[in-house]
């Protein structure tokens, strides 16, 4: 049988991998798509390794991106993203990627679809098809070539690379999506979930860049400081997790069931903190509580994530930005407006423009700063699903 032979390029966006396509050298059809997408990263894999595929095997790095030139007059490219559990039989299409979407730009522009100086910065107008949302990368580029080279640092990610500046115009939900039809589904900054077998939990459930649920670490019997051996290899408290993770995605109106709610692990994500204090982080460094605003972490398509999702970021950035939600109440003020928060890997800052308009909190734009790679490309073999 002769495998299929499909144009790629693996690259690393912030703190995760995926496989990067040009949406036209796939299938048209979304189902032989997904089968294909499945096989290329190896899942479904009850070993949970992904021996045969180009996945990592973790949230982090089970990842496929979708470009291709964008339909629309304000922008210059559409990404899709999907992400793929890897034990089961499924590509989740409900979310966005905030990490891999600092290489989007870098990817268009090495393929040819967006012009770019050969000196300076580059502006890419990505239109993101998951969320419907449009976000400003600035890409760095030297020599008529994508610079990648670079001495910014992301902890998270092993060695420093340039800088990929992003602007997430609008990042909350538009009117319609989610029970209030807004960023604060319900209309609240809080909210008191009843949670089966665990009892009342207080929220703030947020849309801005991905759908996310906040509560108080100290209200799930954690300090805030954790790290992933510290709660991963734990079944039982995966489960709580998971049951309450469920029970906001009822109260934001996007499951009607806790059962339903159970089909998408990709949205919405489970977020928690805490105020600043001193810890060491999973490399071994200190991070200490004067130099952080909050402590931030957050469960991506069911365990622990190692350091913080893109989206999780801006959620951070625009809940800090509204008073009253619980990542504001617990974080330190800082002069310029941006936040600072300590993940399991180290420390990230975000900023966010906010403001309430007829009773109601709007946040216009979330900032952040990431970095990406190639790290490889030609083609991905692949034995065809469908024979």
């Amino acid at each position: 049988m002769t495998q299929l032979r499909i144009p790629a390029v693996y690259m690393r966006g912030g703190t995760s991998k995926g496989v990067f396509f040009l949406a036209s050298d796939l299938p048209a059809d979304p189902a032989r798509r997904d089968r294909i997408l499945l096989r290329v990263i190896g899942s479904p894999d009850p070993y949970a390794k992904h021996i045969d595929g180009m996945g990592g095997a973790t949230s982090s790095t089970s990842k496929v991106v979708l470009i291709g030139k964008s339909q629309r007059p304000d922008c210059d490219v559409d990404y899709l993203y999907g992400g793929l559990a890897v034990d089961k039989d499924v590509v989740d299409w409900s979310g966005n990627c905030g990490n891999l979407t600092a290489a989007v730009g870098p990817y268009a522009i090495s393929m040819g679809l967006v012009a770019a100086p050969d000196d300076g910065w580059a502006t890419v107008r990505i239109w993101q098809a998951n969320i419907g949302k449009k976000i400003i990368a600035q890409v760095p580029m030297r020599g008529g070539e994508v610079q990648e080279e670079g001495d910014f640092e992301l902890d998270g990610v092993t060695f420093p690379a340039a800088e990929i500046k992003l602007a997430f115009l609008d990042p909350g939900a538009d009117e319609g999506e989610g029970a209030g039809g807004a960023m604060l589904p319900s209309g609240r900054v809080t909210d008191w979930l009843d949670v089966p077998g665990i009892g009342r939990i207080e929220a703030t459930l947020i849309n801005a860049g991905l759908p996310t649920i906040f509560v108080a670490a100290e209200s799930l019997g954690f300090k805030g400081t954790e790290l992933q051996p510290e709660i991963n290899p734990h079944p039982e408290v995966l489960a709580r997790i998971e049951t309450i993770r469920r029970a906001g995605a009822v109260a934001m109106g996007l499951a009607a069931t806790l059962e339903e709610a159970g089909k998408t692990a990709h949205t919405p994500k489970l977020s928690f903190v805490a105020p600043p204090q001193t810890y060491t982080a999973s490399d071994g460094r200190l991070v200490r509580a004067e130099d952080i605003d909050l402590l931030a972490r957050v469960f991506s398509m069911g365990p622990l994530h190692h350091a913080m999702t893109g989206t999780g970021a801006v959620a951070i950035a625009s809940a800090v930005a509204v008073p009253g939600t619980i990542p504001n109440r617990l974080a330190r003020r800082s002069a310029d407006g941006r936040v600072r928060f300590g993940h399991p890997s180290g420390t990230l800052s975000v900023g966010a423009e906010a403001r309430e308009e007829n009773g109601a909190w709007i946040v216009t734009k979330a900032m952040m700063s990431r970095s990406a790679r190639r790290l490889m490309e030609g083609w991905v073999r692949v034995p065809d699903p469908d024979r």
